[in-house]
């Protein structure tokens, strides 16, 4: 690989810790107070995002970085919950625009 392309990927917004922009990595403290907040355990908030528990249990600590992508599906699905809670969007109106949300156990 020659320098010039490495120093792009080096680059990357998702892998500099310095980045938050609008669609940077949400921070550890981030993760923890949204599914906090949402009343869910961390298996809870893996299963919306077809994820591990031990994957979001790093996220929550900040072994690893959550990617702009999930921590947006994350929000997504928040909303589409409290939506559904609310008899504000339906279940079939979900199901079409793809977004599955699996049931609390």
């Amino acid at each position: 690989m020659s320098r010039g392309i490495l120093a792009l990927v080096g680059n990357h917004p998702n892998r500099s810790k310095t980045n938050r922009q609008v669609d940077a990595n949400p921070t550890p403290s981030e993760i923890l107070r949204a599914r906090e907040d949402a009343g869910l355990t961390q298996q809870q908030a893996a299963d919306l995002l077809f994820s591990s528990w031990r994957t979001w249990q790093d996220w929550e600590r900040g072994e690893r970085r959550m990617h702009p992508s999930s921590w947006e599906a994350f929000n997504i699905k928040l909303r589409a919950r409290k939506l559904l809670a609310a008899g504000e969007i339906s279940p079939a109106l979900l199901r079409r625009l793809g977004v599955y949300l699996p049931p609390l156990e």
